[in-house]
């Protein structure tokens, strides 16, 4: 119960968050964004239509129609997450004031508020609503993959927002998207992100125990062979997070200063001693 409240906390931070990035910086400053927000901002500027409602409404038609794509769990959420962004949407639509007239600086705080407010708002465990269901169909139906959904959306909604906002205006939202996307990514993935390590060493058996015993990590040792010498080489193998790469590299140094050390992003860690992300 407590780990529920907590995460609804959260959802809740993450669209005040998301709601002042919107108020302040977005549509004060005539800049657009990607997916259902993007609709939802360009509707006000053409209608004056309330964004909070807008978003609402939009958001939660698209969660009746794709609720089979989604578990309960997932739909709770999004519903609530699509509640707490438009609630304090609609609260700051009034006091939301333009705090910086040069369209960079609010770009890339925009970015950085809406990514800020989404990213805790998935890293709780609910979604962005609408552009998360379009491209679950878009997978269903077309065979897209969810990431190739999810930008071309984007990118058609910006695209089209050129006619209402401007060409200018368009390629500062473009700068706002990425940052957006950079700190959700960050804020989702960066405190927890896992890296793959290939350790190849002349001094295999003394690496190993040194990080069993001094990490605490499991290790998994690969046959290998020398492409150029035909010689029989251990490959080590370990997962660990991005803090641990800095440790793991001088204590390699500290055993064998000629191994051979390469490091590989993870997209994602499944099994025991790991939390799936």
């Amino acid at each position: 119960m407590w780990k529920t409240i907590k995460e609804c906390l959260y959802i809740l931070f993450g669209g005040v968050i998301f709601s002042v990035g919107i108020n302040y910086f977005t549509i004060p400053n005539l800049l657009s964004e990607g997916g259902i927000i993007g609709l939802t901002v360009i509707a006000h500027y053409l209608f004056d239509l309330s964004p909070g409602m807008v978003n609402f409404v939009l958001n939660t038609v698209l969660v009746l129609v794709g609720y089979k794509f989604l578990e309960k769990r997932a739909i709770i959420y999004t519903l609530f997450s699509i509640f707490s962004c438009s609630l304090f949407m609609y609260i700051t639509e009034e006091t939301g004031k333009r705090i910086t007239d040069d369209p960079l600086l609010a770009a890339i705080f925009a970015g950085l508020l809406v990514g800020g407010g989404l990213g805790i708002i998935f890293r709780a465990g609910g979604t962005s609503g609408g552009t998360t269901i379009l491209a679950k169909l878009a997978n269903q139906f077309l065979g897209w993959s969810m990431g190739k959904g999810i930008l071309l959306i984007d990118i058609i909604v910006v695209a089209g927002s050129v006619f209402i906002i401007g060409l200018v205006k368009a390629m500062y939202t473009l700068i706002a998207v990425y940052i957006g996307a950079k700190v959700i990514d960050f804020i989702v993935d960066g405190l927890e992100e896992k890296v793959a390590v290939f350790i190849i060493s002349n001094s295999p058996q003394l690496v190993l125990r040194s990080v069993t015993n001094k990490m605490s990590r499991g290790i998994t040792v690969l046959e290998g062979r020398g492409g150029y010498t035909g010689d029989n080489k251990e490959v080590l193998y370990i997962v660990i997070s991005r803090q641990e790469v800095v440790r793991l590299k001088n204590m390699i140094n500290e055993i064998d200063e000629h191994a051979y050390v390469t490091v590989h992003h993870v997209q994602e860690v499944i099994g025991k001693g790991y939390k799936a992300s």
